[in-house]
């Protein structure tokens, strides 16, 4: 079993904010001492930082769930809980973050050292201190802590590379990435011998460096899923040059300009945008009988379907065996890639907007629906975080909830909608019975 992990699921839940205190101050010399409850501390944050040192995304195949810390209770005092320290989760370098639920895409973690908080912790519940009114010196109400963020996420690796080379399975894509780099990639003399991308750095005779990786070998209907399908052709999606690899000798009995075409079009129907990538064609195996022929035969056809308008690409005769024509061939990938800028890989139509986490005074703040009990059923984000964050356990916080939910137009809403006296109303588990 292959070792390369490049997707991975996991689920992510943000610590609750800690409750708050009811307290009363009861020293000896303190007549009427007053509330003296603290608040509760704040949940942990789930942030993911980029490690350079990592690989793949093996580790979150064996811990799918991450869970950060809550925040300490409120104490007496008036001594607030401590905050719960964040949960810090490592990824590799070239991770994008979508959230499963919404496809939306979170973050793009490129950069060393990059951190992006995907779960935010739920702030502190009030202590009964902060309740204190001229009218109420003495509230017996606090809040419970705000509970934390918990959602489904989808990571996906795309390595980090300047150069992409792409090609038919066994047309020496991993045999030229030993060559020109220090990389030991698995060859062999059978289709898919590359079951991982492999990455290695180039550093030209002149002095210029970049990073190349060798990607699995495609097949025609390659982005429906055919062979490796779309698991690797995620990878050259970063890349920003395209060393398309050719066969020149036919040894495997294909046609080297329908390989060249079958390719570019597993590319395209795959992203229309990987053919905004400038490509650079690598004739290889130029030390093979029949090579030469092939060569001229292939430019002919390239030359007679091109777009006049279009710039041919440029082709470089090499052998990776011979490594006959190998300087030439990197010196021009170094030039074309200091002239090619990095490509936007979303549009901003695929990125989730940066998240408000106060509430929208446009959104209804609930929603009333009936329940197959007869029952009325109360639901909206607004109301929902009130319910959690009230008290139950406390009268003065429950005969607050009901003024809360009066004010928000809840009774009169209800009313409006039918409700009787003695009517059922559930929010979440919790029932209680509608009095008019």
């Amino acid at each position: 079993m292959s070792m390369f992990l490049d997707t991975a699921k996991i689920k992510v839940k943000a610590g609750n904010g800690g409750d708050g205190m009811v307290a009363f101050r009861r020293e000896k010399y303190v007549p009427n001492g007053g509330p003296w409850g603290g608040d509760g501390g704040r949940g942990g944050n789930v942030i993911f930082v980029v490690d350079e040192g990592l690989r793949t995304l093996m580790d979150f195949r064996y811990n799918r769930h991450f869970k950060a810390q809550s925040g300490e209770k409120g104490m007496t005092k008036g001594m607030h809980g401590r905050g719960a320290e964040d949960l810090i989760v490592h990824v590799p370098q070239g991770t994008t973050v979508r959230d499963a639920e919404t496809g939306k895409i979170l973050t793009d973690l490129i950069e060393n050292g990059q951190k992006f908080i995907v779960a935010h912790g739920g702030r502190g519940g009030r202590g009964n201190i902060r309740f204190a009114t001229p009218k109420n010196p003495a509230p017996e109400i606090s809040e419970n802590g705000e509970p934390g963020q918990e959602r489904e996420l989808q990571l996906e690796l795309k390595i980090l590379a300047d150069v992409g080379l792409v090609g038919f399975p066994s047309v020496g894509k991993s045999t030229l990435l030993s060559v020109i780099t220090s990389a030991k990639p698995k060859i062999g003399a059978y289709h898919f011998t590359t079951i991982v991308p492999n990455l290695g750095m180039v550093r030209t005779q002149s002095g210029e460096s970049f990073a190349v990786a060798d990607l699995p070998g495609l097949i025609e209907g390659a982005s429906q899923g055919v062979g490796l399908g779309t698991q690797f052709l995620r990878h050259i999606e970063r890349t920003r040059v395209i060393l398309h690899v050719i066969d020149m000798s036919a040894s495997e009995g294909r046609n080297p300009y329908e390989d060249y075409l079958a390719i570019n079009k597993e590319l395209e129907s795959y992203n229309l945008r990987l053919m905004e990538r400038p490509q650079i064609i690598v004739a290889n195996k130029m030390d093979m009988p029949d090579s030469a022929e092939n060569l001229k035969a292939f430019k002919k056809k390239l030359a007679e379907n091109y777009d006049e308008f279009d710039e041919l690409p440029q082709i470089f005769p090499i052998s990776s065996l011979t490594k006959q024509g190998l300087s030439m061939l990197l010196d021009a990938t170094a030039e074309l890639l200091a002239k090619t800028p990095e490509f936007l890989l979303y549009d901003e139509s695929e990125m989730e907007e940066e998240a408000y986490y106060g509430f929208d005074e446009d959104a209804p703040a609930f929603d009333i629906s009936r329940d197959d009990d007869a029952a009325w059923v109360l639901s909206g984000d607004k109301l929902e975080k009130l319910f959690v964050m009230t008290n139950f356990d406390r009268e003065e916080a429950v005969m607050k909830f009901a003024r809360q939910l009066r004010g928000m137009g809840v009774d009169e809403a209800l009313r409006a909608r039918g409700a009787k006296d003695g009517d059922l109303v559930r929010i979440g588990n919790f029932e209680f019975e509608f009095v008019d």
